[in-house]
């Protein structure tokens, strides 16, 4: 993913990527985000989604563990978010935006179809090409 997208990402959710400059002997956040450009926008929602569970149950007197991101990269086509922290309910956001990158092209974000022989990816028509 661009740098600027990766700074983004890290300035909008400081909690969650905590661990982004951490060596590669403490995470796997070091090697940045890995996957396209296209997943960015799946990721913002997650995050912003997440960000607000963990707040709103602490208002509420019931804490949830602060998810802290592991990892974030491209698996056989489709995010994988690898975390610490977190409920069910949040393990249920991650789910959800794991199988929407499988229909969203990872370069646009435009809709697409994962395929591809040997490297799976999921893409565009256009960058199917």
């Amino acid at each position: 993913m661009k740098p600027e997208l990766d700074a983004q990402l890290c300035q909008n959710y400081p909690k969650i990527f905590a661990d982004r400059n951490r060596p590669m002997t403490e995470t796997a956040m070091c090697w940045g985000f890995e996957h396209g450009d296209g997943w960015f926008n799946i990721i913002n929602q997650l995050c912003g989604n997440i960000q607000h569970h963990v707040d709103w149950r602490a208002k509420q007197g019931h804490a949830v563990p602060q998810v802290i991101a592991e990892q974030v990269k491209e698996k056989f086509g489709t995010l994988r978010f690898y975390y610490r922290g977190g409920d069910d309910v949040i393990d249920g956001m991650v789910r959800m935006a794991e199988a929407m990158s499988g229909v969203t092209c990872d370069i646009c974000g435009a809709p697409g179809e994962r395929g591809g022989q040997g490297w799976i990816t999921t893409r565009c028509e256009t960058h199917r090409k």
